[in-house]
This record gives C-alpha cells, structure tokens and sequence, in this order.
C-alpha cells in the first residue's frame, strides 16, 4: 500500500494541494471516466475510502466499469473502503433535499470519522439536481456552506456536472462555489471562487430581491 500526504494527492495529472473540493464539468458523459478513472485507482493503492454517490439508474453501470477496470469491488464493498450509494438516497431523502442534513451526512463521511482510513475520496453525480429549480437553489446554497466543513478535513471531494443539463447561470453559480475546477480535463485554482460568507450574503439579498419584486407586482 503507497503512503500519500494529503498534499500529494492528484486528480486531472495535478496535485491539489490544500483546497480539494472540485467541480469536474463534463460535456455530457465524453472525457469523464479518463480523468476520474485514475483518481480512484490511486485511492485504493493508498488505503484511502471511496465513497461514489450516482444516479440510480448508473449504479450497476458503474460497478460493472470498476469490476472492468481490475477493482474488486466485491471485496472492497466487504471490507468498507468502498461505498457505493444512490443520489437519491444520498441528497434526497424522503424526497427532499435538506442542507442541514446533509451537512450532517458529509461529516459522517469525513476522514476523522471513518477508522482504519486516512481520509475519503468522495465522488458525486449531481445530475439529481437538474430535475428541480428548488433542488438546484437549494443546492447551489448548499455547495458553497460545505466548504466551510471540507476546510476542517484532508479529504476530496469531487463533484460531477454534466455541462448538458445546467444553464448557463446555474454553472456560473457553481462555478463561484468551488475553489478548484476542472474544464476540459484540466484542473485549475479557480479564480471566481467566492468564500461562503460572502456568496451567501449575496444570494440572500438576490432573494430577498426577488421577493420584493414578487410583491410589488401583486
């Protein structure tokens, strides 16, 4: 098993340093698997837990390509350092996408809290999010809160956006949620990153402007 400081870990052929919650953009599925696919094999040569949350309708699809790609993810499911879950049964529960649940659901995953494994390399399909305008303002509120928590841990978080069902505001928005992206295979300290207090107080005044336009035209 190879050691690696958190510092060394690399993803797209790039160390990532100290900020390790990336937005991948993808062009539909093309290009995906060749930058995540090496990510993954290095996290299991170094012990570290993989948790992979995708559409329920991708999961035997993705278990089947890890199985192609020489991972045993019979014996790593066994063993716990691999977890596959469903996004549905990650993000929304009963139906619902609660923030405050769902911090409570990362910190879960988080390094300190998993015995016997360094820390995690989480990987998220957020194509769930594209099925609601509620689930997408709630999400981009949500991505740019958890960076406070990833701050606190060594582990990585990768989070997958097919470029083909978001508008162009909504990756702006995500964008702006990330400190480190990933466009066209190539990772990148991402300069219109907002730190969370600051975004989030001006998502609260985009809304509270929306509602007073709301009420004005009743």
């Amino acid at each position: 098993m190879t050691e690696m400081r958190p510092d060394d870990i690399r993803f797209a052929g790039v160390k990532l340093g100290r900020h390790r919650h990336v937005c991948a953009f993808f062009d539909g599925t093309r290009g995906a698997s060749e930058v995540l696919d090496p990510f993954i094999h290095d996290g299991f040569l170094c012990g570290h837990r993989a948790i992979h949350l995708v559409g329920a309708d991708k999961r035997e699809a993705h278990v089947a390509r890890l199985r192609c790609e020489g991972i045993d993810t019979e014996d790593l499911q066994g063993s716990g350092q691999l977890e596959v879950r469903t996004t549905v049964d990650a993000y929304l529960k009963n139906g619902v996408f609660d923030q405050d649940r769902m911090v409570e659901e990362f910190s879960a995953m988080a390094s300190g809290n998993r015995q016997g494994f360094p820390l995690s390399r989480i990987v998220c399909d957020m194509d769930w999010a594209a099925e609601s305008q509620q689930h997408l303002q709630d999400l981009i509120q949500f991505e740019s809160r958890i960076n406070d928590l990833w701050d606190q841990h060594d582990d990585v978080v990768i989070c997958v956006y097919d470029l083909t069902r978001f508008g162009g505001d909504t990756i702006v928005d995500i964008l702006r949620t990330h400190p480190v992206v990933v466009i066209g295979g190539i990772l990148r300290e991402n300069p219109f990153y907002i730190p969370p207090a600051q975004f989030l107080a001006e998502l609260h005044g985009r809304r509270s402007g929306r509602e007073e336009q709301s009420a004005a035209a009743e």
